[in-house]
């Protein structure tokens, strides 16, 4: 498992090169992720009729400005920084939510299979806000895959999945899976190609919670014209590319969600 500390960015961009993804430790400090944490159980009492799925696409990040303050931390735009450059915007963000004995797989795909990128100069970073585990269901890539051609989707029924839908069998060698294994603070960070997914989480007592932070290169056009636009996160704003989102009013949060730092 390729993992590092944050010390060392220039290897980090190294592995993420060579393998699809890094793992870097102890990217976002305690004091954060607990506040992450209560914001993410705040969400969830807000919503009590949605399943913990629902939640996951209802795109909460335009309207709440918890998302942004925590995202535009320094490290993690550093992070974002080593892989694409210092033009950044956010494409999209969400919580991970699965709950301990209930909660689907994700089958194996490529993240930029469902992206309407051009270029695709977009990375995913992994925040977890608590253990991911083999036995709660953690993240697993299969090593090298970036350089494989982004394959089409298939429906997918037959088994409980968050997407509803996966690459083809006969593309995966199941026997090279590696589990991304994270405590708290640490960021995994993969390629828009890589072959990944992860299995249900069985465990009877640990959730998985993480944050999918999901960052383009400002050059990078967003072509689905649906889209609402993008936030600003460091660097140039390329207004000629793609629609700059002012930031959300604070609607939600309330003082006992806790507040991320904002250097």
């Amino acid at each position: 498992m390729s993992a590092i500390p944050f010390e060392q960015l220039a290897e980090a961009r190294g592995l993420y090169r060579r393998e699809g993804y890094t793992i870097v430790r102890g990217a976002v400090d305690p004091t954060t992720t607990q506040a992450a944490e209560v914001h993410v159980r705040a969400t969830i009492a807000r919503y009590p009729d949605a399943t913990y799925e629902q939640i996951h696409m209802m795109n909460l990040w335009y309207q709440d400005s918890f998302y942004l303050r925590l995202i535009r931390q320094r490290r993690l735009l550093d992070l974002a920084e080593t892989m694409l450059g210092p033009d950044l915007a956010l494409f999209a963000t969400g919580y991970l939510i699965k709950a301990p004995g209930n909660s689907p797989a994700v089958l194996w795909h490529q993240d930029g299979s469902y992206w309407p990128l051009q270029p695709m100069e977009v990375c995913t970073l992994w925040l977890a806000i608590t253990p991911s585990t083999v036995a709660n269901g953690c993240m697993r890539v299969i090593p090298g895959t970036q350089t494989m051609d982004l394959q089409a989707l298939h429906e997918r029924k037959d088994v409980r999945n968050l997407l509803d839908s996966a690459m083809a069998d006969s593309l995966v060698d199941e026997s090279r899976a590696v589990d991304l294994i994270l405590q708290p603070g640490d960021v995994s960070i993969h390629h828009p190609n890589i072959i990944h997914g992860s299995n249900p989480n069985t465990s009877p007592t640990q959730w998985r919670l993480n944050l999918i932070i999901r960052v383009i290169a400002s050059s990078t056009r967003i072509t689905d014209p649906n889209w609402p636009g993008v936030f600003h996160l460091r660097g140039n704003r390329r207004e000629d590319v793609n629609r700059y989102l002012p930031d959300p009013a604070n609607k939600h949060e309330t003082e006992d969600e806790g507040r991320p730092p904002t250097a």
